[in-house]
């Protein structure tokens, strides 16, 4: 079976990470994408500044850009294509998560789902 990338980045993300991480110094390898349980909708997308790698995080590299993702966050993150965007009214980082089953009405927080593993094995992932 093939190893297969957790989560994808686009060019604009990739850009976007290097300059954050340029801003931090050294000591910053890169940064960290998870959830946690919050606003309207249950779920938001969590982002941090990672000086570590932890223990079994996946490690996604673009473009000299380095994201991990958390571990308790794999099972929703599958599949999901990390951008930068930069709007008249606003700029950050956003998701296209094919795990997401609904989002809040102010864009903040959204409701996911596991990824389906048999129907990724039934793709060759």
């Amino acid at each position: 079976m093939g190893r297969f990338t957790v989560m994808s980045m686009t060019d604009s993300a990739a850009e976007r990470v290097k300059a954050i991480l340029a801003a931090q110094g050294a000591d910053a390898l890169g940064l960290r994408v998870g959830i946690k349980k919050g606003g309207c909708a249950g779920m938001e997308y969590t982002i941090d500044l990672a000086r570590e790698a932890k223990p079994n995080e996946d490690a996604i590299e673009h473009d000299g850009a380095r994201v991990f993702v958390a571990p308790e966050a794999v099972l929703f993150l599958l599949g999901t294509e990390m951008d930068y965007e930069e709007t008249v009214l606003r700029s950050g980082f956003t998701f296209r998560n094919p795990n997401q089953t609904s989002a809040c009405g102010c864009g903040e927080s959204v409701e996911l789902k596991q990824a389906d593993l048999a129907a990724l094995a039934g793709r060759g992932a």
